[in-house]
């Protein structure tokens, strides 16, 4: 019989953080790609690792969620962070609405990257936020994993539609940017090629049955988002890091020595 493990320890205070899962079509035809990005070795927390667009909370998004129109502030300041730091990252504008085009987006990067705040983009460029683009999909929150930096991230998915789309790695946090199945990058994992931390593969899991954006919309949706707090079992096959078996994951537990944890 597993025996759950407890920390003693008191739990970590989270580092509020948001991600976003974008989706667009596959130029041949086959599943949906979803973009992801090689975090920068340097890097305090997962370095090296490759990951979804996204980052802490800021103080400016805040401020620019009290005017969003959304009644939970924090949610907004959640999805608005995601928005900016997609931008940052990867020149990508989305969840975002008004007159957006390639050349846009990267003069709307380079104002980001001065005025380091989402609103005075949207002033210049007359653009308002589309916060109903970014769909809620999970909540994670490693509090009693002993990790350097404890990030209570909440991810988002979001649907560009057309394969044709410009990105650039910002060669600060990222090192490479890459379209991929959620297939194809579980293989790559297995395969030694990426490396991915285990929030990122069980995702990846949860992922790769759909074959639309819409078809993954859908079951977001229909799943209620809870926080998911990974803990350790102990067993007679050894020690596991699980994850509850109701939050919409295939796979819900792996070996504590293989799991990458940041």
């Amino acid at each position: 019989m597993a025996e759950q493990e407890t920390d003693k320890a008191n739990p970590a205070q989270g580092i509020p953080a948001a991600t976003v899962v974008i989706f667009r079509t596959a130029p041949d035809g086959g599943p949906p790609q979803i973009l992801m990005q090689v975090r920068s070795r340097s890097l305090a927390f997962a370095g090296g690792m490759a990951v979804f667009p996204g980052g802490r909370i800021d103080e400016s998004d805040r401020v620019l969620a009290e005017s969003a129109g959304l009644a939970d502030r924090d949610e907004a300041a959640h999805r608005i962070a995601a928005i900016r730091e997609t931008l940052e990252e990867t020149g990508l504008a989305l969840g975002l609405s008004g007159t957006i085009d390639a050349e846009r987006a990267a003069q709307a990067r380079t104002l980001l990257d001065k005025e380091g705040a989402l609103s005075p983009v949207l002033r210049h460029f007359d653009w308002q936020l589309a916060l109903d683009d970014l769909v809620p999909f999970a909540r994670w929150f490693p509090q009693n994993e002993r990790l350097s930096r404890v990030f209570d991230t909440r991810f988002y998915l979001a649907d560009l539609g057309t394969g044709a789309v410009d990105i650039a790695v910002d060669a600060q946090e990222n090192t490479h940017l890459f379209w991929t199945s959620a297939a194809e990058a579980l293989r790559s994992a297995d395969e030694g090629k990426i490396d991915v931390i285990f929030p990122t593969r069980r995702n990846l899991e949860r992922l790769a049955p759909f074959a639309t954006f819409e078809e993954a919309r859908a079951h977001a949706e229909a799943t209620p988002v809870q926080t998911i707090i990974p803990w350790v079992e102990k067993s007679p096959q050894g020690r596991f890091l699980c994850i509850p078996g109701d939050a919409g994951y295939p796979v819900t537990s792996e070996r504590l020595d293989e799991a990458k944890r940041g």
